[in-house]
């Protein structure tokens, strides 16, 4: 079991440095695509065909940053789960791997999409993905692996972070099978949880207690015995170039010795 599955708390999460960054450089693209207009969406917006034949690799982490300009409520929800759920992982990782962990989630998410139109030809390439879905979702998953016990509140009607994530998870993945997604890119949504899966596990960042414990015993003793080795050598050099000193040279050395 998880040494995160018995934290339960009630109020608001606090501002962590790395979501507080996140927020104002989405909140402050928005505005810029406000005032630019289109013409500034479809250069860092994701597209695919642009990515293949144009070469536009940047617009595999600056879709992330762009949000539907025509609906308040996209940039709304996602920086509403960017607070939530990412300012507990945060607290937890710490600010550098919780960072990594949201542009694996983001880009990774976004190489799939391109990937999956240039292997089936799935959907129109020139088609532009904009938001911080699939790191979002990433992050959800995340949350609900570290915290599975932990409560949310849907609306009204309390459920348990493992089962939210499921049910997400389930939308995200039928979703993306339908050729119809309402404008939705269901797809970055599974593939952002499909590599926040695949990076927590190969990271181990859901291991118990003891496991911790355990990895770091292995390794204070294997510093331990790597100075007690360079010791051995120490003594046997010193030894050698102090082997005719007196007595008293000898007991000077011992009482120095560490």
């Amino acid at each position: 079991m998880s040494r995160y599955t018995t934290s339960y708390s009630i109020g608001y999460p606090r501002w962590t440095h790395a979501v507080k960054i996140l927020i104002i450089a989405c909140s402050v693209t928005y505005l810029v695509q406000i005032l630019v207009g289109p013409l500034f969406t479809a250069k860092f917006g994701l597209t695919p065909w642009d990515v293949t034949n144009r070469g536009y690799i940047w617009q595999l982490a600056t879709y992330i940053f762009l949000h539907d300009t025509g609906s308040i409520f996209h940039i709304l929800f996602n920086m509403l789960g960017l607070w939530m759920f990412g300012s507990e992982l945060e607290q937890v990782w710490g600010t550098r791997q919780f960072t990594r962990f949201f542009f694996v989630c983001g880009i990774g998410a976004a190489i799939l999409m391109v990937l999956l139109f240039l292997i089936s030809g799935g959907g129109d390439s020139r088609v532009t993905t904009i938001g911080a879905s699939g790191a979002i979702y990433g992050i959800l998953l995340a949350f609900g692996m570290l915290f599975p016990d932990r409560i949310i509140y849907l609306m009204i009607f309390p459920i348990p972070a493992k089962y939210l994530v499921m049910i997400l998870g389930g939308i995200a993945f039928f979703s993306s099978l339908s050729a119809s997604s309402g404008g939705i890119a269901h797809v970055a949504h599974l593939g952002g949880m499909i590599c926040g899966y695949v990076y927590i596990k190969s990271r181990g960042l859901t291991r118990n207690r003891s496991q911790r414990k355990l990895s770091v015993g292995l390794r204070d003793l294997y510093s331990q015995w790597k100075r007690k080795r360079l010791r051995r050598k120490f003594d046997v050099y010193y030894n050698k170039r102090h082997g005719n000193g007196d007595a008293s040279d000898s007991e000077k050395w011992r009482r120095w010795k560490n």
